[in-house]
C-alpha cells in the first residue's frame, strides 16, 4: 500500500479546501552523532544526524522532559514550537573513495532560513473533525535506517530538481512535476539539488506516547490522509511531513565515478534512499500546536504558482523573524569534523546494498 506516496502527491496537487497547511522553515540546530530516540545515551550514536528545532535537543532526551520548558530558543519560524526533527545526513563518495558532506539548501519562499528543513503539518478542512494534536512526551520515527529495499508501507519521495533562481524558485517548477518523483535516490545529476520528502503516520492508539519501536503507538491510514485509520489506532493526529533540499549540484559530474553510477549515500550507509528516515520529538509549547489544529491555519496555498503566506496569518501561534530563528544553534556534544574529506562514513558505517 503506498500510502504515502499518493498522498505526498495529493498534497501537492490537492484540492486546497480538502486540507489545510502549516508550512514553516526549521533552520540549523546542530549536525551531530547524537540520537536520543533510536539510541538514547550513546555519544556518540552509530551515524550522523542533522537536527532542527529547540535548543533542549540532548543525549537522552528523557520523555519527563517538557521541551517547551526547557529550551531557551527554537530555530523554527513558530516560536512556540520547540519541537526537535531529525533525519540522516547525505554524503558525496568522491572516485578516489573519500567522502564529504552535502550541504542543505533553503526551501522555496523561505530562502533566509540556514540549511534546515521546511516542516510542514497538516490538518483537515472538516472543523468538526477531532484532530488530536501531540501531547508532551509524545515521540514517533518514519523510516528504517536499514531499509534498502522498497517498503510498500512506506516512503520517501525524492525530487531531482535542474537549477533554482535568486528566489529559491526551483526548476522544474516544484508544483507540476509530481509524476517525476522517485522513491529513491535519482540516478542523474540533479544541478539545482536533491529535495526529499518524509511522512510520518496519521493515526495514534490514544494511549502510548511512544513504543520500542518508536513506530507501533502510530500507523497510516487504511485509505486517505485522514480518517479511515484502522481500529488499533483510531485517534486522529496531524500529518507531520518535512523536506530537505540537498545541494547536491556542488559536486560536478567530473568527481562522479566512471561508470557515471550515482555516487551520494546516506550517513547511515545507505546509496539507495530507501532508509533515509527521520524522528520526532513533540515540544510545542503549551496547546499552541493543539489550538493551531483546532483553527485549521493555513499558511500555504498550493496553486500552480504557489503562495506563501506569512506565519502571521495563523494569529493563534507566535512567531519570530528568520533571522532570529537562525541564531539559535547548539554546539555539538558529540565533537567531530562535519566539513572535511573523511575517508570513510562517520562512524566508520559500511555501505549496503541490502
Amino acid at each position: 500500500m503506498l500510502w504515502p506516496l499518493l498522498v505526498a502527491f495529493g498534497l501537492v496537487a490537492r484540492n486546497v479546501e480538502a486540507t489545510h497547511t502549516l508550512r514553516f522553515a526549521c533552520s540549523q540546530l546542530v549536525i551531530e552523532r547524537l540520537d536520543p530516540l533510536v539510541n538514547p545515551g550513546a555519544n556518540p550514536s552509530p551515524h550522523m544526524h542533522q537536527i532542527v528545532g529547540g535548543n533542549a535537543f540532548n543525549t537522552t532526551m528523557d520523555p519527563a522532559l517538557d521541551i517547551g520548558d526547557s529550551s531557551t530558543c527554537t530555530t523554527c519560524s513558530f516560536s512556540e514550537d520547540f519541537s526537535n526533527y531529525w533525519t540522516a545526513v547525505l554524503y558525496f563518495r568522491a572516485r578516489n573513495g573519500t567522502f564529504k558532506r552535502v550541504p542543505q539548501l533553503a526551501n522555496q519562499n523561505i530562502e533566509t532560513a540556514e540549511g534546515g528543513m521546511t516542516v510542514y503539518y497538516i490538518s483537515p478542512d472538516d472543523r468538526n473533525s477531532s484532530l488530536v494534536a501531540f501531547q508532551r512526551g509524545f515521540r514517533m520515527l518514519a523510516g528504517t535506517a536499514e531499509r534498502r529495499t522498497r517498503d510498500s508501507a512506506f516512503v520517501n519521495l525524492f525530487r531531482c530538481y535542474d537549477g533554482y533562481d535568486e528566489k529559491m524558485n526551483y526548476r522544474p517548477n516544484p508544483m507540476g512535476v509530481a509524476a517525476s518523483d522517485t522513491t529513491e535516490l535519482p540516478t542523474r545529476h540533479c544541478a539545482g539539488g536533491v529535495r526529499v520528502n518524509t511522512f510520518f503516520p496519521t493515526c495514534w492508539d490514544g494511549v502510548n506516547l511512544d513504543s520500542p519501536d518508536h513506530k507501533t503507538h502510530v500507523a497510516y491510514p487504511v485509505q486517505g490522509v485522514f480518517g479511515n485509520c484502522p481500529k488499533s489506532h483510531p485517534v486522529e493526529i496531524p500529518q507531520v511531513f518535512i523536506e530537505t533540499i540537498w545541494d547536491t549540484g556542488k559536486f560536478d559530474q567530473s568527481l562522479w565515478p566512471d561508470d557515471g553510477s550515482q555516487p551520494f549515500v546516506f550517513s547511515q550507509g545507505d546509496p539507495t534512499g530507501f532508509g533515509h528516515h527521520a524522528d520526532y520529538v513533540f515540544g510545542w509549547k503549551g496547546d499552541s500546536l493543539q489550538k493551531a489544529m483546532d483553527a485549521r491555519c493555513d499558511v500555504f496555498d498550493a496553486r500552480p504558482d504557489p503562495i506563501i503566506h506569512p506565519a502571521s496569518e495563523c494569529p493563534q501561534l507566535r512567531t519570530q523573524e528568520q533571522a532570529v530563528a537562525n541564531e539559535c544553534s547548539k554546539r555539538q556534544t558529540a565533537q567531530e569534523d562535519i566539513d572535511a574529506w573523511i575517508p570513510t562514513l562517520p562512524g566508520g558505517m559500511p555501505i549496503t546494498y541490502k
